[in-house]
Order: structure tokens, then C-alpha cells, then sequence
């Protein structure tokens, strides 16, 4: 026992001292055993979930996985690792993946393709609300430990063609490795990776680097590609002709509002008081999301597919339905107080609230939402013609919620003022969230009021969030679980509509029709076409089936 122990002291003294001399692959290799044992916990117990430890079976399970772990990292390292980028190489991944376990981890996210597109499309503000505190202890332990360990390694030099040759020893000997170790659990291996295809996206750092490389190739197709041409054949219909006003459609993009907390929605508190009390809102009780966040949902939500024949290269290359509305004729301006559009805008106006004309909603660089309704006030007021508006909420962003409503709506109390969640007990959690959507029925609310009262345009407001939202329920918190897997509380969303008596006139609209339209389940797949059919847009892309006002609408 001493014998080892005088080793293990020696070889500390002696890295410490920068004495540790280590071949490239030895060097590797302890890089990808230390990603294997300490950076895969989520995986590990996500394949092992169910078996029992106690049976040698499970045993050689997660021996079979861990050996595979090893082998993954050390063929996606060794293959580019060099002399001159051995120690950046590492040094970048040791503090990425620090990043990545405290997120996956804390939240219990998924860091797969449109999780990494999320992050890299997120601004400076949503980034500051998840850099806590209790980020700092794991940094020091994934990253500055591993760190220290790799600046007092020195490597050892070898020849070119030797260090070839040795190299590809190694690949070749971690690739028969990892086929053994999948070989002795075949079975159990296949059938999990069969049935939990996501729990791959748990892999890390391979997770990360996999996607980002997804991302990037992604990326690089759409630099200077034209997009494809949507309902170019779009017109105004033949009601047109007799319109005694011009219309305006509002369309508001909710953030992370979920169905479950919506009291219109029959949620036991009452989130939405506002709402309830003004006539002519109709509630969309079973919506579902195209996607878990918005770099999926809301390219998805203006795209003639959808998720039911959802492909994202086409989505995310093909004009939208604001493309096909403006080639009809309408002003179709897109105001943001989030992080963009996630390029649904492309080729039409956009602004963001100007703080100059909303100070009393806005303070230190950001906006409430209540600001849209002044952007709202401000654009009808200077077109005479037909408009579109998509005003794109900050809405219930997490996980700092207490900051997305003034204080006069903090409602519902303790609430959690603390953006790492996890330290918060879950009613405050909640309170916090509720009071976020007792904002957002304030803010939508007060734009149906201020399209009431302007009787220069025939008026009509859709609101519906991108996506749900988890708030600790099983250990999930935020949103961005892969679809298929999703809890409803991230694909549920809220829905409401609101027509002015003239636009109801105008387009010949029952509104109890599409009342129990509404009652009925219904998607983001149904958005696109039912914003055409509302506003009398001819195309042949047009599909009167998935347009839930068809029925509804008087010949």
C-alpha cells in the first residue's frame, strides 16, 4: 500500500515541478478517461435507468459504456491532436465542457443541434441571467483542475513518420476496443440507443462538438443562398373589392408560455384576469408547438410544412407566410424585443421598441413587453393601408422570470428572484413564472384594447407562444428537451384570438364557429394557412384543410 501511495506523491512532486514528461496519445488518453468518469453522469444513468446494479448483467453494461465513452473521446481528439494543438485543442474543450455539464446537469438540457443553435443565437442579456454563482465551483473542478493538471505536462517529441505510425496504432487499437466493449452488451446497448436515440445528445463533449459541427455545416449552405420562393403566386382575394377599411392583423409571438399555467386555460390560479374580462377573446384550450425552442418553433410556425412534414433545411431556406402576405399587398412590419427573428423576417421591416418613445417601460438597455404596445400605437398610426405586425415577446424567457414584469404584477409571492433555479424552492419557482404570465395577459390585453379603440382599421390579434416551458417537474427546468421525448409542458402552448366587429363584417366570420373550432386540438402546423385564409390571401400554397377559419367563413 505504501509502495503506491510513495508513487502517487512522487508523480505529484514531480507535476508540479513541470517533470512529467507524456506521449501526445497518454496525454489524450487521460483526457478522454477524465471526460468518461466525471463529465457523463446524465448519460450513464439515462442507459442504466431501470437496471438493477445489484445483477453482474448491468455491471458489465456500464463498464461496456464507460470503455466506449474512453475509445469516442480519444478517436475524436487523437485524430487532430498534434504537437502544436495537443494542449489548445484540450484546453478549449476542458472549459466547454464545463460550461456544457453545469447546464446539462443544473437544467437538465439536451445539447443537441437546435440547442446549440439556441446558444450561439443567444444576446448578451439572456446569456448574463444563467452565469451564477453556483457556475464557479464546477469551472474550478472541469476546467481549472484539468487545466493546471495539462500546463505542467511537457510532451514528448517524436519523429513524423514515427508519430504517425504510433498514432494510428492507437485509433485503431481505441476503435477494436470500443467494438469489443459494444460486443459484450450488444443487446442491451442496441436496444437502448434504438428506444433513446436522444439520450446521445447526453454524450459529452462529443454531444457539443457533433452539433456544432451540424450547425456550422448548416450555416455554410445558407451563406449567399437564395431562399425558395413561397406562394409567389399570392394575390388579394375577390373580397377585397368591396372592404370598406383597411385591415390590420397582429400576431403576437409568446416566449416559453405553457398551456398548463394559462387561466384561460382552466389553470387553478387566475393568470390571465385581463384577458378574461374582455369580450371577443377566444381561447385555443389544446395547442401544440412545433418544436421545444425558438430556434425550431418559430421558423416552423410561418412555413407552409410544419412538424407534420417537418424538414429544417427547407424550412430554414424558404421565404415565410409574412413574405407570401406582403406580396399581397399588406405592410408587414416585424417588431422584436427579443433575440431576433430567427431569420422569419428576412426581406421585411423589422424595428425593436425604441426606449425614447416607451421609457416608462423601458430601463437600462431593456424593455417590458409593454413597449410592444407602444410599437404597436406607433406603426398603425403611420399606415394608412393593410397591415401585418408580428411583435415578438420577451415573455416568460427563463430562468430569470422575476425580471420579465414590473413589480406592480409581482402577484404571487415568495417568488424566486434567483436565476439558478435550482436553489429555489418550486412554489417560488411558480409564483415567479405566474407572475410572468399575469404580465404577458396585461400586455396582450392592452393591445386588443388599443386596437378597439383605433376605428381607422378592421382588427384582428393572434397571440401563441413558441414553446413550454419545465419548472422542476421530474428534475427538468427550461425547455429544449428533443420533441419526441418532451413532457407536454414544453409542446402544450397557449392561444387566443380577437376580432374587431368590423374585420368579423368584413370577412363574413361566425365567431362562435371558430369558438368551437378553437375547443378542438390544434397546432402551429395550423397558423400559416389560417393567416392566409384570414386575410383573404389567394395562393396556391394555400391548404383550406389545415386553416382552422375555413368552416367559419360565410361564401
Amino acid at each position: 500500500m505504501r509502495r503506491p501511495l510513495a508513487g502517487l506523491i512522487s508523480f505529484a512532486q514531480r507535476l508540479a515541478a513541470g517533470q512529467v514528461v507524456l506521449s501526445i496519445e497518454s496525454v489524450v488518453l487521460l483526457a478522454s478517461l477524465f471526460f468518461a468518469l466525471f463529465c457523463n453522469s446524465l448519460f450513464l444513468s439515462g442507459m442504466l435507468d431501470g437496471y438493477d446494479m445489484a445483477q453482474p448483467g448491468s455491471w458489465l453494461l456500464g463498464a461496456s459504456l464507460l470503455v466506449v465513452l474512453l475509445a469516442v473521446h480519444f478517436v475524436l481528439v487523437g485524430i487532430v491532436a498534434t504537437r502544436w494543438t495537443t494542449k489548445p485543442l484540450l484546453a478549449l474543450l476542458f472549459v466547454v465542457t464545463a460550461f456544457a455539464v453545469h447546464f446539462m446537469t443544473r437544467y437538465k438540457v439536451f445539447l443537441d443541434t437546435a440547442m446549440l443553435r439556441n446558444v450561439l443565437a443567444t444576446d448578451v442579456r439572456e446569456a448574463r441571467d444563467l452565469m451564477t454563482w453556483s457556475l464557479i465551483p464546477q469551472l474550478l473542478l472541469y476546467a481549472g483542475l484539468p487545466l493546471w493538471v495539462l500546463s505542467r505536462i511537457r510532451l514528448q517529441s517524436r519523429s513524423i513518420g514515427r508519430a504517425l505510425l504510433v498514432r494510428a496504432g492507437w485509433l485503431a487499437l481505441a476503435l477494436v476496443v470500443a467494438g469489443g466493449a459494444i460486443f459484450a452488451s450488444f443487446q442491451d446497448i442496441a436496444s437502448l440507443m434504438r428506444n433513446n436515440r436522444e439520450l446521445r445528445f447526453l454524450v459529452t463533449p462529443a454531444n457539443y462538438i457533433y452539433s456544432l459541427t451540424q450547425v456550422a455545416r448548416s450555416q455554410a449552405k445558407e451563406v449567399n443562398r437564395v431562399r425558395e420562393p413561397v406562394g409567389a403566386d399570392a394575390v388579394p382575394g375577390t373580397g377585397w373589392g368591396g372592404r370598406p377599411k383597411p385591415v390590420v392583423m397582429v400576431m403576437v409571438l409568446g416566449e416559453t408560455a405553457r398551456a398548463a399555467n394559462w387561466g384561460l386555460s382552466g389553470y387553478a390560479r387566475q393568470t390571465t384576469p385581463e384577458l378574461a374580462a374582455e369580450a371577443g377573446i377566444i381561447n385555443f384550450a389544446d395547442v401544440t408547438s412545433c418544436g421545444t425552442d425558438t430556434e425550431t418553433s418559430l421558423p416552423c410556425i410561418f412555413s407552409p410544412w410544419g412538424r407534420r412534414a417537418y424538414d429544417e433545411t427547407r424550412i430554414r431556406n424558404s421565404e415565410s407566410v409574412l413574405d407570401v402576405v406582403a406580396r399581397a399587398g399588406f405592410r408587414v412590419v416585424w417588431v422584436d424585443n427579443q433575440s431576433g427573428c430567427k431569420g422569419v423576417c428576412n426581406g421585411v421591416e423589422s424595428l425593436r421598441p425604441d426606449p425614447a418613445k416607451s421609457p416608462a417601460h423601458c430601463a437600462g438597455g431593456e424593455c417590458f413587453d409593454g413597449a410592444l404596445v407602444d410599437s404597436l400605437k406607433q406603426v398603425v398610426s403611420e399606415t394608412p393601408g393593410n397591415l401585418m405586425i408580428v411583435l415578438h415577446q420577451m415573455g416568460n424567457h427563463g430562468p430569470a422570470y422575476f425580471k420579465r414584469y414590473p413589480d406592480a404584477f409581482k402577484q404571487f409571492t415568495p417568488a424566486c428572484e434567483d436565476p439558478d433555479l435550482p436553489r429555489c424552492s418550486n412554489e417560488s419557482i411558480v409564483n415567479a413564472y405566474d407572475n410572468a404570465i399575469r404580465y404577458t395577459d396585461h400586455v396582450v390585453a392592452s393591445l386588443v384594447r388599443t386596437l378597439r379603440e383605433h376605428e381607422a382599421h378592421d382588427s384582428a390579434l393572434l397571440y401563441v407562444s413558441d414553446h413550454g416551458e419545465s419548472l422542476g417537474e421530474k428534475g427538468l427546468f427550461l425547455h429544449g428537451v428533443p420533441f419526441k421525448i418532451a413532457p407536454d409542458v414544453q409542446t402544450k402552448v397557449p392561444m387566443v384570438m380577437w376580432f374587431s366587429p368590423g374585420y368579423r363584417s368584413s370577412f363574413a366570420l361566425d365567431e362562435a364557429c371558430v369558438g368551437q373550432v378553437a375547443a378542438t386540438p390544434l397546432s402551429h402546423d395550423h397558423i400559416f394557412h389560417s393567416l392566409l385564409g384570414l386575410l383573404d390571401v389567394k395562393t396556391s400554397v394555400y391548404a383550406p384543410e389545415m386553416d382552422f377559419s375555413a368552416k367559419c367563413r360565410r361564401p
